[in-house]
């Protein structure tokens, strides 16, 4: 239960958290992968891997509002008596529970325990006027989640929305960010954004280290580890128990500096360059 942890807002977090898009179906690929992870993630398979993450010390799992992530949340906990810290990112709107307003989302969230509030890039970045200094409507929104007893924050796809909200400030206690090698998603250079997270005022939640499997894992989780801060924690969504164990291995390498035994895939076509 060793991982190494960052503390934001008062909580313990393990540097690396879980992700829910492939639980989702979110695959940021293609339509007919997306069905397929909506069929094949039921609550029960999603527990299998929230089960073997919080076993190797994870303890965060980040999320849109979403029924059976709930179920699966709670699954976990009275599997294994540990819980996890939960990430939502309510936006009104096309959730599957919750409510059509992002108020009423909110509500939803605080009485099944969520940790974080951090309203969801279609929200978040919908009301930014950065030449304004301002995101409209998110004063209001940080005193609801304050006063159900929740910690706010805001999830952006845009740099600028870090800046605005250190500049004005807002009652923020972290931020969701974009930051992989090779800018999938990113609107400006990968160079800028990681800029953007090392100077925030709060620790960051950095997403989508790997573009949604178009980085390999070694790679693409060591950069985005050497280029935010200590105090920043990374996202990485797991697509069976396997590869979670893998993901979690190699954060730990760049964490730690623990050496792993590195099992790479072999292929007919890398015989001659085999010892």
């Amino acid at each position: 239960m060793g991982f190494p942890k960052t503390n934001i807002g008062g909580i313990e977090l393990s540097r690396l958290l879980i992700g829910s898009n492939p639980f989702g179906g979110f695959s940021h690929f293609s339509k007919a992968r997306d069905v397929w992870l909506r069929s094949y993630f039921t609550v029960e398979r999603i527990c299998e891997v929230l089960e073997a993450c919080s076993a190797r010390g994870l303890n965060g799992f980040v999320s849109g509002v979403v029924g059976k992530f709930s179920e699966a949340l709670k699954m976990h906990e009275d599997r294994t008596g540990r819980k996890l810290h939960w990430i939502c990112t309510p936006a009104g709107g096309g959730a599957d529970v919750g409510g059509e307003t992002i108020e009423e989302q909110i509500d939803w969230c605080a009485k099944r325990g969520v940790d974080y509030i951090l309203p969801h890039p279609c929200w978040t970045d919908d009301r930014l006027v950065p030449e304004k200094k301002e995101i409209i409507g998110l004063d209001d929104i940080t005193r609801r989640v304050r006063d159900l007893g929740m910690i706010p924050g805001v999830s952006t796809h845009r740099p600028e929305a870090v800046v605005v909200c250190d500049t004005r400030p807002y009652d923020v206690e972290t931020y969701i960010q974009i930051l992989n090698v090779i800018g999938f998603l990113m609107p400006v250079e990968t160079d800028w954004c990681s800029r953007v997270v090392r100077q925030a005022a709060h620790p960051v939640i950095c997403i989508k280290p790997l573009a949604a499997g178009r980085v390999m894992p070694p790679t693409g989780l060591k950069w985005t580890y050497d280029n935010c801060k200590p105090v920043d924690t990374v996202v990485c969504g797991f697509m069976s128990v396997e590869e979670a164990n893998e993901d979690i291995d190699i954060c730990l390498e760049i964490l730690t500096g623990a050496k792993r035994e590195e099992q790479l895939q072999v292929t007919r076509s890398k015989r001659s360059i085999m010892k």
